[in-house]
């Protein structure tokens, strides 16, 4: 065919429980920053097994501490109290707490003790060190209430035990999320073969996976797995990649094309060149992806974190105050009494669940909307970004072409010019020919068969068609056989579309018009972007005309058009361009997300405020992408919108609650209203401490609600 048949394309460490000799990080301490100092890279057995090995151990660890804490908790003088129930005097039930409440501060609390001692020595206070400092004190002051040493009232065994239970579950919540995201693509690892067929000389032989190197030829049999990536030298097959990319419809793969290993030639044999093994390949290039996610670090995290260190000194300065105050107006029981009533409330049950449940279940609603969040930071970020960068080719469009356009001549109409089209490209293999034929079908034609074909290399193809030659191919073939265009061609070819005509018996009776294929959800997407004034631009390597064609098509807003500020098109542009273009939107103020089908784009995916792989795409360059979403749709990039400002609103609702109900509930604690005659009773502020959780718990619930489908949020029906 001709060169005008050519489409254009862009194309502080704490110690693990149950003595494990891992590092662990847990959530609200510094959130994942360092990994005990093993390889993040490396192999995926050390890093699945580490991290799933830890959300083991702390879910063993926290039913191990609900079911003791159950007798601690019933066995309790001043929880039998509040409840309304009497315990026999005298009898041994009165050390079951005691007892089992200190196996639970010694083995549920030592990840935080242990996590005290690193913020002690790191001289950055924290959680770790405020649940530390409450449960400690709660448990000395326990002992001298049951020993006589103290008050009654200070008798805070049930508190004790609950507070270790509900930071547990806080820490092992988080981890879980985490791990569920890991899991999900860790598990891709078992997807490679453990064999595959090498070619050596003229026969093949059977060799470990692992033995591949980059260069060697591999026959991938019908059904069976693609050993390594790699790019087709024969054959063709429908491979199925639903393992990586999440689309059901197996992809044509040919001479030429590259595969990923671990996708399944479902209908034919391929012979692949080796390109990457090991390290190199995208299948691990998406597990470094996930170990750098776990180690991200959202900015709500670092709010409670610091909101952590904040109450750590406000509790310890309130406690000292507070005994001054009391010690001072000459009553010192009071002042031991309300000191550690001050010390053991400050401590934030609320926070320590505040961001781990919204993450969880963000993420849970996230990966059933199909948006896998790589960096969480990225997520909240994206609620402030005011501009979205589409990639043209493969986001917007499907890169692949499609009949835009078409005309007869003559006596012959425009569906007979397609059919006599479509007769002669039935056979062709082009891309565009495919196209022809698609189109023929999905307007229900009848397309005569046609005798003969040929294939002209750069000219077009012919064939016999009801005993006519008919030709189909751009401005060569037409000036071989001294013919003009069709003149409303000239317009199509202005548009950037590939114009075709349709030669019959040397007779000119039709044309074709043919462009990159336009995704039917683009144009929603655009709408609902403008809708919540989000300024749009779209960057491709394509022409200026082929750009703008795709922008009015698109909807675009041109300028002076509307009240909004103008859409923006970036045409011609090379891919190591990008980044610069992303960087001219930032410097007019604007906040950018860049949206790439994963290929060409890492330099703008990573320069962009948030980088958005669509399609999740299978080259390594979706790492540089803080969110991937498995869809092409481009509608998704609402959803992920949409999330971001939910997800947001619970963070700072739950750390609001949660922090403020310390500040409110410490002082109380220490006595300002007594000379009022008020001061808050320890149960009552027990009570409410465990109150203020279940308050974040419930908040942080209400996120399931959000339907993220972008059907949901546009309103469309489902198609």
């Amino acid at each position: 065919m001709d060169a005008e048949r050519e489409m254009h394309t862009d194309h502080p460490d704490v110690e693990a429980p149950e003595g494990t000799d891992h590092g662990v990080h847990l959530s609200g301490h510094d959130g994942h920053d360092q990994h005990d100092g093993h390889d993040q890279h490396g192999g995926h057995d050390q890093h699945g097994a580490g991290h799933g090995g830890h959300v083991a151990q702390f879910r063993r660890l926290f039913w191990v501490m609900l079911v003791l804490a159950v007798p601690v908790v019933l066995a309790n003088a001043m929880f039998a109290d509040l409840v309304g129930y009497s315990l026999p005097a005298g009898s041994a039930i009165t050390w079951v707490s005691p007892l089992l409440g200190t196996v639970m501060y010694l083995w549920g609390g030592r990840p935080f003790l242990s996590g005290a001692v690193a913020e002690i020595r790191a001289r950055q206070p924290g959680m770790m060190l405020l649940i530390a400092l409450a449960i400690t004190v709660a448990f000395v002051a326990s002992w001298g209430a049951s020993l006589g040493l103290l008050a009654h009232d200070l008798d805070f065994w049930w508190e004790l035990a609950l507070l270790i239970v509900i930071m547990l579950l806080g820490h092992w919540i988080e981890m879980r999320s985490l791990g569920q995201a890991s899991s999900a693509l860790e598990s891709l690892a078992a997807l490679l073969p453990d064999e595959a067929e090498r070619v050596e000389g003229d026969e093949t032989v059977t060799v470990s996976t692992a033995d591949l190197a980059a260069g060697d030829l591999v026959v991938v049999r019908p059904g069976g797995r693609i050993p390594a990536d790699g790019t087709v030298v024969d054959g063709a097959a429908d491979v199925d990649e639903s393992m990586i990319t999440g689309e059901s419809l197996a992809v044509r793969r040919e001479a030429g094309d590259r595969v990923v290993a671990g996708t399944v030639s479902t209908d034919s044999a391929l012979r692949v060149r080796v390109t990457a093994v090991g390290d190199d390949t995208a299948l691990a290039g998406i597990r470094r992806l996930v170990s750098e996610a776990q180690n991200s670090s959202s900015r709500a995290q670092v709010l409670a974190d610091r909101a952590a260190a904040w109450l750590f000194w406000f509790a310890l300065g309130a406690a000292l105050i507070t005994a001054a105050v009391w010690l001072i107006l000459g009553a010192p029981e009071d002042a031991v009494t309300r000191t550690i009533t001050v010390l053991v409330i400050a401590c934030p049950h609320a926070l320590g669940l505040a961001i781990p449940l919204v993450v969880s279940i963000a993420t849970e609603r996230a990966a059933r909307a199909g948006v896998l969040i790589t960096d969480r930071r990225a997520l909240e970020s994206m609620r402030t970004v005011d501009a979205v960068l589409f990639d043209k080719t493969g986001t917007l469009t499907k890169g692949s072409p499609a009949l835009v356009a078409a005309a007869g001549a003559g006596a012959v109409g425009e569906d007979e010019a397609v059919a006599l089209a479509a007769s002669v490209e039935r056979d062709s293999e082009h891309p565009l020919g495919r196209a022809i034929v698609a189109a023929a079908e999905h307007r229900g034609l009848t397309v005569p068969v046609a005798d003969a074909f040929r294939a002209h290399n750069g000219v077009g193809v012919t064939g016999t068609v009801a005993g006519a030659e008919v030709g189909v191919g751009g401005p060569k073939m037409l000036a071989d056989r001294g013919l003009d265009a069709l003149a409303q061609t000239r317009d199509w070819a202005a548009q950037g579309s590939t114009v075709l005509h349709v030669i019959r018996d040397g007779v000119v009776v039709g044309a074709v018009a043919l462009a990159d294929e336009i995704r039917p959800e683009s144009e929603q997407a655009i709408d609902a972007l403008h809708q919540r004034g989000v300024h749009v631009a779209m960057i491709t390597g394509d022409a200026e005309a082929v750009a703008q064609s795709v922008a009015r098509r698109l909807g675009f807003v041109a300028s002076g058009a509307t009240g909004n500020v103008a859409d923006e098109v970036f045409a011609g542009v090379l891919p190591q361009d990008k980044g610069a273009k992303v960087k001219e939107l930032q410097s007019a103020g604007r906040r950018v997300a860049m949206v790439g089908d994963g290929v060409n784009d890492a330099p703008a995916l990573a320069q962009a405020d948030v980088g958005i792989a669509i399609g999740a795409g299978t080259d390594v360059a979706i790492a540089s992408a803080g969110v991937v979403l498995a869809s092409d749709d481009p509608r998704s990039v609402l959803s992920v919108i949409e999330l971001s400002r939910a997800t947001y609103r619970k963070m700072i609702q739950n750390l609001t609650w949660a922090a403020g109900y310390n500040v409110i509930a410490v002082p109380l604690a220490a006595g300002v209203l007594a000379p009022w005659g008020f001061t808050l009773p320890m149960e009552v502020g027990a009570l409410l401490m465990s109150a203020s959780t279940v308050v974040v718990a419930v908040n942080a619930q209400l996120l399931r609600r959000l339907d993220l489908r972008p059907e949901a949020i546009l309103g469309t029906p489902a198609r």
